[in-house]
């Protein structure tokens, strides 16, 4: 089995004009068995993804965790991610992909808001008795997705995909709880400027800067929020970012030490270890081994 890790962009397996498909579990293992790619190989996505589980159980690895399958389960996927699916198709149910952009482009900021709240949560359970109620929004999305008639298709896809995200928002049964939007903003706004320096400062005290506001107030607002203080979720997210690093198999540590902003090779070594108890090289054999078991 390969080792390394294919970034899958939109435009791979599909050709659409908009940048939005939706599709069956069920055809979208056909599509990939045709073009001999192998699901199960984990792969890092270069777009947004749903994965809407309506029937039987599996298993879904997500940035090296597993998350269980089973009818009402619904996992956002996002850029960068690295993701892969059970070997057999023991589920039924559908994928949505888009662009990130095809959605918060043209969006209030309200809807923005849900959108970026549903989209930083790993898995949301709604139940397989509400199921039902997303059958409306998911055929209407599925016929207007083969529609050959493009006159505002894209508007109504839109606004179709939003409203099944209300509704999966509506059911969770995990409820999450909501914060004041400004705050929500700033977190995320901290998140992805996190993905846009990290190769130029790990001190949680810069972004705060960039962002214009006190570090006291960035660090409440990451310990409301994603549970961790700031420089404890700028370290987290720098450790997931290195452990997808090296499973795409195409680096050195060295190389990922640089290309991750660390100076020395050996402080990336020492950063990584302290959290894992592995080294990066230790961390790949681990890796290489599971995915060849």
């Amino acid at each position: 089995m390969r080792n390394d890790i294919e970034n899958i962009i939109f435009s791979r397996f599909v050709n659409q004009l908009i940048p939005f498909e939706f599709i069956s579990i069920k055809e979208l293992y056909k599509r990939c068995n045709e073009s001999a790619y192998d699901l199960s190989n984990p792969h890092r996505i270069k777009f947004n993804a749903l994965i809407i589980v309506t029937e039987g159980e599996g298993i879904h690895t997500l940035d090296f965790k597993e998350e269980i399958l089973s009818p009402g389960v619904i996992l956002p996927l996002t850029k960068d991610q690295v993701h892969a699916f059970d070997k057999d198709l023991t589920v039924k149910g559908y994928v949505i992909s888009f662009e990130e952009s095809f959605i918060t482009e043209n969006i209030s900021e309200k809807n923005l808001f849900h959108f970026l709240h549903m989209y930083h949560t790993p898995s949301i359970l709604i139940g397989k008795e509400n199921m039902a109620t997303l059958n409306p929004f998911l055929q209407l999305l599925e016929n207007l997705h083969t529609d050959s008639n493009v006159i505002m298709k894209s508007e109504i896809i839109n606004s179709v995909f939003m409203a099944l995200l209300f509704q999966i928002k509506r059911f969770s049964i995990y409820q999450h709880k909501t914060f004041e939007s400004q705050r929500f903003k700033d977190f995320i706004q901290f998140k992805q400027m996190i993905t846009e320096f990290y190769h130029e400062s790990h001190n949680a005290k810069d972004y705060a800067q960039k962002l214009s506001v006190s570090y006291k107030y960035l660090n409440d607002i990451c310990k409301q929020i994603g549970n961790k203080t700031a420089k404890a979720f700028l370290d987290s997210w720098l450790l997931l970012e290195a452990k997808r690093n090296i499973s795409e198999n195409k680096y050195t540590s060295q190389e990922i030490a640089y290309k991750m902003g660390f100076k020395e090779p050996s402080n990336f070594i020492r950063f990584f270890k302290k959290f894992t108890n592995l080294t990066p090289n230790q961390f790949q054999q681990e890796l290489k081994k599971s995915t060849s078991g």
